[in-house]
């Protein structure tokens, strides 16, 4: 059968943090909140295993956020005196912390959530991080002075704990770079660069997740306004192609991004969007493997991964586990539909 995958974060069971929220507060703290987040961690790689799910992931069960999780074992960081900024090219404001001196990692970030998906699950296992242009467009710079040159300094740090999460026995790491669709021209120019210097020296499968948001209300507002064909992906593509990044990861079902853009992919393994995390309508297996089925004709059957859009964290868990099972009830069909036209 086909793989199958989520993009990265699922929703935060209601005894660990808020649910349905980008932001939660936790319901617990210190050595209590630890072992919660864990115990999380465990019921969602149940879940993924149940659903027959073959890569699982730790649902970010242990990050408030997907960039600023990571953001909190670094250095040269202001976290206390946040100001407001304009995200994705202004697309919302966000309160956020101050870059005001040299990045610098204190230690080991996601070193108990990861060795803890390896030693609970026999299927290869996905860990993801925030990508080095995403995170610099949730920050503000206060010390660097130069866009890019910050970006290379955050790809180092994510480089030092990729080769760590690698060492922890991950089998894929994902960066999310939601920043490319805003940024294109940027992203084909120094943002594929950063990528790079944060995969370096790894053995393991790499990926970058590039997707239009979660299904908060001002992505669906700014989606409203991209018009009928999303070509977004046409800038960066090309750039992924001649990396070293293995898997791309990108927004298809319920999308205008043409199909045919993933051409421009050539050689990659493609990881394609089936589940849609802006509605809580379930998909049927049929919408599934006819989603499958329009990627093949741009990517081979053998590169082909059915994943989710982007994260399902806002979501309730009931609707997120009911999506985990139609996406691989669809893949299996799709598998079966593949099997009969070869035959």
């Amino acid at each position: 059968m086909f793989d199958t995958a989520i993009a990265g974060s699922l929703p935060k069971p209601a005894w660990l943090a808020e649910t349905q929220k980008l932001w939660p507060q936790w319901k617990a703290e210190g050595a209590e909140l630890a072992q919660a987040k864990l115990d999380a961690t465990l019921l969602w790689i149940k879940a993924q295993e149940d659903a027959g799910l073959s890569v699982i992931g730790d649902g970010e069960m242990s990050r408030q956020h997907f960039v600023h999780g990571f953001l909190e074992q670094v250095d040269g960081i202001d976290r206390v005196n946040k100001v407001e900024m304009g995200i994705r090219n202004d697309r919302y404001k966000a309160m956020v912390p101050q870059v005001v001196a040299p990045l610098a990692l204190r230690g080991r970030v996601h070193e108990a959530e990861a060795r803890f998906l390896r030693a609970h699950t026999p299927r290869h296992v996905k860990f993801t991080l925030p990508g080095p242009m995403t995170i610099c467009d949730t920050v503000a710079d206060r010390f660097y002075g130069d866009r890019v040159k910050m970006a290379y300094a955050f790809a180092e740090l994510l480089n030092r704990e990729a080769r760590e999460l690698e060492a922890d026995g991950v089998d894929v790491i994902q960066f999310d770079e939601p920043a490319f669709n805003v940024y294109m021209d940027e992203a084909a120019d120094w943002g594929v660069k950063a990528l790079e210097i944060a995969i370096a020296g790894l053995r393991c499968k790499t990926a970058v997740h590039i997707c239009y948001g979660y299904g908060i209300e001002a992505n669906v507002q700014w989606k409203k306004t991209l018009g009928e064909e999303w070509r977004q992906y046409e800038r960066v593509f090309p750039a992924l192609a001649a990396s070293r990044i293995d898997q791309v990861s990108l927004e298809c079902f319920h999308s205008h991004v043409p199909p045919d853009l993933m051409a421009l992919l050539a050689g990659k393994e493609v990881m394609v969007g089936v589940i849609d995390v802006a509605s809580d309508e379930i998909e049927t297996p049929e919408q599934v493997a006819d989603t499958i089925g329009t990627a093949l004709r741009f990517v081979p059957a053998g590169k082909l991964i059915a994943c989710t859009n982007c994260g399902l964290a806002p979501m309730s868990r009931a609707v997120a586990e009911a999506k985990l099972a139609a996406l691989v009830a669809g893949a299996r069909l799709a598998t079966e539909r593949l099997a009969r036209a070869e035959a």
